[in-house]
């Protein structure tokens, strides 16, 4: 019986913020998007699991594309608030979820300066929040599965993750969780249904 919900965060909960963060942080340092993606995506986990500060962080990417340092303090927070879009009828679902006794929780692969904004928020609709950067670890690994379960109280086999990413929800299987890979509102809702959630 599945007794929590897990959301992904961007994609499920907000409009993918990827390319607009990878538009911004291109235009604050001058460089081209590609060229931009390319280094971030070398030097991206660790930030994501809170293994580096943001500083190291933007002093590996700006060496390997051989342009200064960003001027703010937190150009990734900056960037994060800039292109944040909240899907309300996802968070709407979440609430009503957890008001009818259904267990929910964030489960997101993100960076201290996104965490931070997201507890600035103080969203009522989750139980519990588990963050890469504050776990050490990133889906789809194993033990961000079992630590976001563990955080409800239950066991990865009485969770749902609904995720835009498909490797990320295959790894919440193979953890034991079922898994819905979001295509669309309706479709999210039909598929929790079809799993034995009441969405009323």
């Amino acid at each position: 019986m599945i007794e929590g919900a897990l959301f992904d965060w961007g994609g499920v909960l907000i409009e993918n913020p990827g390319p607009g963060l990878m538009r911004s942080c291109a235009r604050a340092l001058g460089v081209t998007v590609e060229g931009y993606t390319r280094a971030h995506n070398l030097c991206g986990e660790p930030f994501q699991k809170g293994s580096i500060p943001e500083d190291i962080f933007w002093r590996r990417v700006c060496e390997g594309l051989g342009c200064p340092l960003p001027q703010q303090a937190s150009l990734w927070g900056e960037a994060f608030r800039a292109v944040y879009s909240p899907r309300e009828e996802v968070f709407a679902l979440a609430r009503r979820l957890r008001e009818a006794g259904c267990k929910t929780g964030l489960l997101s692969n993100t960076e201290v300066p996104a965490m931070e904004f997201f507890l600035e928020l103080r969203y009522d609709a989750f139980d519990a929040a588990t963050f890469s950067c504050a776990e050490g670890v990133v889906k789809p690994e194993r033990q961000i599965y079992e630590v976001a379960a563990r955080k409800l109280a239950l066991t990865p086999d009485q969770c749902v993750l609904i995720d835009d990413k498909p490797e990320f929800v295959e790894g919440a299987q193979a953890a034991g969780m079922k898994g819905i890979v979001y295509e669309s509102f309706a479709q999210m809702i039909q598929e929790l249904v079809q799993i034995g959630i009441r969405v009323e």
